[in-house]
């Protein structure tokens, strides 16, 4: 963007605000106008695909514990994403607020790669100042590792004081389904286990159930495949081998 383009584009800001300022003040202000408008041009790229895996756990034949409200078994599939997790609040050139949460991948190229600015649980967010251009995406240098937050206009502003850190993270989609066990207590000789279904991780409420079990008939137990043998129970928790998770 040239220094005319920039200026033109300041000026046209401030009128449309109707923002009075002194001389000294709108130097300042258009010093880091400029700075950022003038930074260097990036188009995020779209060509990443989170990979789908298959989730079961514990392990058949291995011996674990279960507190109340915990999940004894699980299986399923989840879509997990390559992510980046940003540690703690930094600022950006005084135009970007950068808080901390995970972003995810959404492509790369030889130089750098790209990450989705996303709203949910434990997403990272960014706050603009008012004379920014609005956020798009993030984009990390593949040469200095630098954080650098991507424009609507293709501009980028970069700060190699923000903290972050690589990671993987579950990425909820329509074909996310995940099959529990929940372990709900003992009364007297019976526990309660609670079964349910997960899709896009919520609850199917059609596919949910409380079954007891006597376990002065047998200490195994079993629901749509999945095979328990129960060790010890108590009202607190339960320990207890897989012999089988769901089919």
């Amino acid at each position: 963007m040239s220094l005319k383009k920039v200026t033109k584009r300041f000026n046209y800001l401030f009128n449309k605000a109707g923002i009075l300022i002194n001389m000294k003040t709108y130097g300042l202000l258009f010093a880091i106008s400029v700075t950022l408008m003038l930074a260097g041009c990036a188009s995020p790229t779209y060509n990443y695909a989170p990979k789908t895996a298959d989730l079961s756990f514990p392990e058949v034949g291995s011996v674990a514990v279960a507190r109340v409200g915990d999940k004894m078994l699980s299986q399923g599939k989840y879509v997990e994403s390559e992510a980046i997790k940003v540690l703690e609040q930094e600022q950006i050139k005084l135009a970007y607020t950068i808080f901390p949460g995970y972003f995810l991948k959404q492509g790369e190229d030889d130089k750098a790669s790209y990450y989705k600015i996303t709203a949910g649980n434990g997403a990272g967010r960014i706050e603009k100042s008012a004379l920014a251009d609005m956020q798009k995406a993030v984009m990390v240098d593949k040469n200095d590792n630098e954080f650098c937050v991507v424009t609507w206009l293709d501009t980028y502003s970069c700060d190699d004081e923000v903290r972050f850190e690589k990671t993987m993270e579950e990425v909820v989609t329509p074909d996310s389904f995940q099959q529990t066990l929940i372990y709900n207590g003992k009364v007297g000789d019976k526990i309660n286990v609670g079964y349910r279904e997960f899709s896009s991780n919520m609850v199917r409420d059609a596919f949910r159930n409380e079954v007891e079990y006597d376990l002065s008939e047998s200490n195994i137990i079993g629901y749509q495949g999945a095979q328990i043998e129960v060790v010890e129970a108590t009202n607190q928790k339960i320990k207890y081998r897989v012999i089988s998770n769901f089919n």
